[in-house]
């Protein structure tokens, strides 16, 4: 029996239909075109499959962006770092204002810091800084001194700000991935209740840092002008060795420093770095590239962004830095507790979780002196205890 086509048995039925011979053109071009519902399933699947495979691909690669950028970041910081010590006889950067100057503030005030208050002088200008580039002098906004703190940890970039973008807040200081600094520096006037910025909302569960002063006003309103990236205490602090006063670590909280009076403070300079390559001058407190909620410095697993006194950025693993140490017991193994500020990346075991870190080169042995990376620790006098501790606990 003689075959038939597909083509000729639609053209057939179509032709003996209607006698229309020109549709038999339509339903083959239909026929030709048409997915089945089989085809369409399988291609489905297949774009499925190619989304599954490519977006963690995608979210990765911009997560190495972001990365790039805050390595970015600190390199610009280091240029104006550089910048600064070039007009400033080798200075680092710091706050510069004395115990025992006379200065007039933006808004015509004058100042008189008492002898041998570095601390207080540092205060002032820190809010002088911020009258100027904001212009918040007076009204209900207006920026207060920043009494009882240190602005040296936080805030000494704002002594650059001839020296980098020219504007409050500065955009180099947030790393991409520091969400909160963003939003806190895109919207500066919004620090109050309702706000986003730590302790806005009066205190916060337990397991965060309980020191109520971080409610305070002048606090709050800083937050906007605070940094991703911080600098070591000896940047801007003494060494502290042979008992030397200091500002040192405190066991409660490591977000807070103690000392004695008439700590000379600021006073650094680039050419007292004995191993620049290997010192620390500012790190992220926060590795969230390794992992996204953000892991603290100090875990041995972090891998935070790290600019050194030499004008490099590296990213290096805490665990091979040298274990650090506290001026005030210089024989001993200083491990800390990471406790919160309210807003913060938690612990990774949990709010109120007490295991305890080496804090590396936040507290380098023997300050500008030491070594944070490829070396042995100075200052240990030979002692296997102080130079391979076991830097949990």
């Amino acid at each position: 029996m003689k075959q038939v086509s597909a083509l000729r048995v639609i053209y057939h039925f179509r032709y003996g239909m209607d006698q229309h011979p020109d549709k038999m053109e339509a339903v083959v071009e239909r026929r030709k075109n048409a997915f089945t519902l089989i085809e369409l399933l399988v291609v489905i699947a297949i774009i499925a499959l190619l989304i599954g495979i490519l977006l963690p691909a995608l979210g990765q690669a911009q997560r190495s962006a972001k990365n790039v950028l805050s390595q970015s970041n600190q390199r610009s910081l280091n240029t104006g770092s550089a910048n600064y010590a070039a007009d400033n006889k080798d200075a680092i950067f710091s706050y510069s204002w004395r115990g025992g100057q006379t200065y007039i503030m933006e808004n015509g005030n004058e100042v008189v810091v008492p002898p041998g208050d570095d601390l207080g002088a540092a205060q002032w200008q820190n809010q002088n800084i911020l009258f100027r580039a904001t212009g918040r002098m007076t009204g209900n906004f207006k920026i207060k001194k920043f009494s009882g703190r240190l602005p040296h940890r936080r805030f000494s970039h704002l002594v650059l700000l001839d020296f980098l973008t020219d504007v409050q807040p500065e955009p180099t200081a947030a790393s991409p991935f520091d969400r909160n600094q963003i939003d806190w520096a895109e919207n500066p006037l919004d620090y109050r209740t309702g706000s986003t910025v730590p302790y806005a909302n009066g205190s916060p569960p337990s397991g965060y840092d309980p020191d109520t002063t971080w409610e305070r006003d002048e606090v709050r309103q800083r937050w906007p002008f605070s940094s991703t990236y911080q600098m070591v205490p000896a940047a801007w602090n003494t060494d502290g060795i042979n008992g030397s006063r200091t500002y040192v670590p405190i066991s409660t909280t490591p977000h807070l420093f103690t000392g004695p009076q008439s700590i000379r403070l600021g006073r650094r300079k680039v050419t007292q770095v004995a191993h620049t390559s290997s010192k620390v001058m500012m790190f992220e407190e926060f590795d969230r590239f390794t992992d996204k909620k953000g892991l603290y410095f100090a875990y041995p697993e972090a891998k935070p962004n790290l600019a050194f006194f030499d004008g490099s950025v590296r990213s290096e693993l805490t665990d091979e830095c040298n274990p650090g140490w506290n001026p005030a017991e210089e024989d001993t193994v200083w491990r800390q507790t990471y406790v919160p500020l309210d807003t913060f990346p938690e612990p990774k075991g949990g709010l109120n979780d007490t295991t305890k870190y080496c804090q590396r080169f936040r507290w380098t042995r023997y300050g500008l002196q030491g070594i944070d990376f490829g070396g042995s620790d100075v200052g240990t006098n030979g002692d296997s205890a102080l130079i391979d501790p076991a830097c949990t606990e």
